[in-house]
């Protein structure tokens, strides 16, 4: 090979990456894994609920461009901060974007989100944007006050309130699958913010759970958790739910008498009690919506049946 070719043959390695890096930055600066998740336990939400497929489409469209606005927002936000912090692991930190490429990816997002979120019907997208709202209000200076869980709250008991109020009849949600996303929110916010207390409180950062430690938030994070579960079992009554509650109930007992000497113990257990609030959601199906969802569904069922 020559030396000319060779020289061309690096220049396509070497330049590639840089051609590629806003790309690769802007997908790693939504957040993905949140992004993904969110977005599938919504779509599956409003499969088990009983939108139809067009309908679920709809719904995760939404979702996930309501998500993608509030990751841009976050590293957009951050970037200052993240950059005194050290956070080399952050896109705009270690050069693959720029934070003004990332803020303008998140004021699109939230354009498209508009339409998509209210293609579900009035209430469902008001819903669906007063949760994307409380996310971008989190982002912009609510992180940093004692008020930092209210977003959190806001945005994932929303979120249900989206996929009820988008069923035929917009029925809306039964009270207690709000309450149960709302305290779901309020023990993500504090096991989400626990990897980047040091980090957050360097920067100036004094959220709830910066205020409350890292031994605070260990100990309080699987009661929202479990108060979760108990509404959902409430909310239908059954077997799963009662055995819900109770694997809840002990995992919780389990990280509070275990915490003292193991400090990660309380915080698996949180995990663990979301992960056993998330399969009660996805069970409960209609029972998200109040009972006149449930008698339209019936209605549409007849009558297919008779013809």
């Amino acid at each position: 090979m020559s030396e000319a070719a060779t020289s061309s043959h690096s220049t396509v390695i070497t330049t590639r990456p840089h051609e590629h890096a806003p790309l690769v930055g802007l997908l790693l600066a939504c957040h993905p894994g949140p992004t993904v998740a969110v977005t599938a336990l919504v779509t599956t939400l409003a499969a088990a609920a009983g939108r139809d497929a067009g309908g679920c489409v709809l719904v995760g469209a939404a979702v996930l461009s309501g998500q993608l606005s509030v990751g841009w927002c976050n590293d957009a936000v951050d970037a200052a901060r993240d950059r005194s912090a050290g956070r080399t692991g952050k896109p705009v930190v270690a050069g693959l974007v720029g934070a003004e490429r990332v803020a303008l990816a998140a004021r699109s997002a939230l354009v498209v989100c508009l339409p998509l979120s209210f293609a579900s019907g009035p209430a469902a997208g008001t819903a669906h944007l007063v949760g994307v709202g409380a996310a971008w209000a989190y982002n912009l200076g609510v992180k940093g006050t004692a008020w930092s869980w209210v977003p959190y709250a806001v945005g994932f008991a929303g979120l249900p309130a989206f996929v009820a109020f988008g069923l035929p009849g917009r029925p809306g949600p039964t009270w207690w699958v709000v309450g149960a996303g709302a305290l779901l929110g309020c023990g993500a916010h504090l096991a989400d913010a626990l990897p980047d207390l040091a980090g957050d409180r360097a920067t100036g950062v004094r959220g709830l759970p910066h205020r409350l430690g890292p031994a605070g938030i260990r100990t309080l994070a699987p009661l929202p958790l479990l108060g979760a579960t108990a509404l959902l079992a409430y909310g239908r009554p059954d077997q799963a739910g009662r055995l819900a509650l109770i694997g809840a109930g002990a995992l919780t007992g389990a990280g509070a008498l275990l915490g003292g000497r193991r400090p990660r113990v309380p915080f698996a257990a949180a995990i663990a009690v979301a992960a056993i609030d998330v399969a009660l959601l996805l069970r409960r199906g209609t029972g998200i919506a109040r009972s006149g969802a449930r008698r339209v569904h019936r209605v549409r069922r007849a009558s297919r049946q008779c013809a």
